[in-house]
């Protein structure tokens, strides 16, 4: 099974990505560890903010076929630095995350994303109201992913 593993910074959404992605509920709480919930790898925020984490996120990433890069689009803060995806030896795409916030930034989401190394598609999400949600799981399944 080809596994996708969701990084970003904290606040990012990416466990209630996973659940919308799942047709679960968001789970309530903080991701302390990496996780595997079925066909998805989750991680800490800190991981991908915190530069001796990045071993941790390199090694997990030999478990997936495929990673996501989630960024809140309602955050003006720059939270990944340039180049980051590139130090990964799998696809990396990107989602804008809370894309249903009216202070979200779309377009200075995915240029945060691209300059952090996202290849495309790069896609705009809402895990609250399923903007965008179907799509990106329609992708993810082509890839073989089985969330």
């Amino acid at each position: 099974m080809n596994k996708v593993m969701v990084i970003g910074p904290a606040g990012a959404g990416k466990t209630s990505l996973i659940a919308a992605l799942q047709g679960a509920a968001a789970a309530k709480g903080k991701t302390q560890a990496i996780c595997f919930v079925n066909g998805a790898i989750d991680t800490p925020g800190e991981y991908a903010q915190i530069p001796r984490f990045y071993a941790a996120l390199l090694v997990t990433s030999m478990e997936a076929a495929h990673l996501l890069l989630a960024h809140d689009a309602a955050n003006p803060a720059v939270l990944i630095p340039p180049g980051f995806a590139k130090m990964f030896a799998r696809p990396v795409w990107g989602a804008a995350t809370k894309a249903d916030l009216p202070q979200a930034d779309i377009g200075r989401t995915y240029r945060y994303l691209r300059q952090a190394g996202v290849g495309e598609p790069i896609f705009t999400v809402s895990a609250l109201t399923g903007e965008g949600i179907s799509e990106l799981y329609q992708f993810l399944a082509e890839r073989g992913c089985k969330l």
